[in-house]
């Protein structure tokens, strides 16, 4: 009897349309989240159901909408679905099979699994589609599978990668992206990545010990293998090294800021300073986000590129992220099953 895999890859999540009430939705459900905003239960409904999601709901359908499909609808679920169509096909001869859920709103991580438990596998491959780990992302992602599996009578075997920022076929798929852009003609190249708050990464380090104690912008090691921001900085360094860039002509940065409190340097603050220094033309990489989205989309292409030349810039360009090439189907195949 030959067992039966299942491969199945977890993703954030997207409204189910730009139109107010399934923003407001998503909203709702993400910012919810404990793992998200990781403050008391009763502050955190107070601020998010009565001041965020009121008040960012209207703003964000219009954001959503500029990025909209009008036919495929959402590009990260757009995304997905055909990663998960190619890798299905890639994956068939060996017996196992691929599916896709999302944290939050749809396809649910419960109707997914509830299909999944029916059909008995053997072994199950988690694989979260964010390369780097923190609890808000990956964390809260595999928090909820392990929720919802646990109550299973046949718990089957599990294995669960929870980052490959620097696995060598991630690096070589980032790379391969730049075919297109001549890197040594750019004043400068910024590798922006999600945010998240000074505290969040705080906890990564035992005995309220701090990340700042770590000099994470440098070293990444056994330390502080699970930090955020180490991850982002190695990340860079690895892209640098095989991109062959001086590293002086490159900043690490952070994006998608809710307040000052958050991972620093701030990537908007980053290219307005570029600008005012005289650079004209800049390359963005977004390595934090495997599949384009509001962060990428909007935020970079369109946000970025405005406050950019509003400053004195003239041309940025970003890198796509890995989306569903079929080097990022190959690279998933390796880092999944080896």
């Amino acid at each position: 009897m030959n067992s039966k895999t299942l491969l199945i890859l977890i993703n954030l999540g997207t409204p189910d349309s730009s139109k107010k009430k399934d923003v407001k939705n998503f909203l709702s459900q993400f910012l919810n989240d404990p793992r998200v905003i990781d403050i008391p239960w009763l502050l955190r409904k107070f601020l998010v159901n009565c001041i965020i999601v009121p008040f960012r709901t209207k703003n964000s359908s219009k954001i959503y909408s500029k990025i909209w499909h009008s036919t495929e609808g959402s590009p990260l679920l757009k995304h997905t679905i055909e990663l998960t169509q190619k890798l299905e096909h890639q994956l068939k001869l060996q017996n196992i099979d691929v599916t896709y859920a999302m944290r939050y709103q749809n396809p649910s991580m419960t109707s997914v699994l509830q299909e999944i438990k029916n059909k008995n596998y053997q072994k199950i491959i988690v694989f979260p589609m964010f390369p780097h780990y923190a609890s808000s992302s990956t964390g809260s992602a595999l928090e909820e599978f392990m929720r919802i599996v646990s109550k299973w009578w046949v718990i089957p075997e599990l294995k669960i990668i929870s980052q490959y920022f620097n696995q060598p076929e991630f690096i070589n798929c980032i790379v391969n992206r730049t075919s297109e852009f001549p890197i040594h003609t750019y004043d400068h190249i910024v590798f922006s990545y999600h945010g998240l708050p000074i505290s969040q990464v705080d906890k990564v380090y035992p005995n309220n010990d701090l990340c700042a104690n770590h000099h994470c912008e440098h070293t990444y090691d056994n330390d502080n293998a699970f930090c955020y921001k180490a991850a982002c900085f190695e990340t860079s360094k690895l892209l640098i090294e095989n991109l062959k860039i001086d590293p002086s002509k490159t900043t690490t940065s952070f994006q998608s800021r809710l307040t000052k409190k958050w991972i620093e340097p701030f990537s908007d603050e980053v290219i307005i300073n570029l600008a005012k220094n005289g650079a004209k033309k800049i390359l963005v990489f977004s390595p934090a986000f495997t599949a384009d989205c509001l962060e990428t989309l909007y935020e970079i292409e369109i946000e970025y590129l405005e406050i950019f030349k509003h400053h004195g810039g003239q041309e940025l360009h970003m890198v796509k992220s890995l989306n569903s090439e079929n080097d990022w189907v190959k690279a998933i195949e390796t880092i999944a099953l080896k």
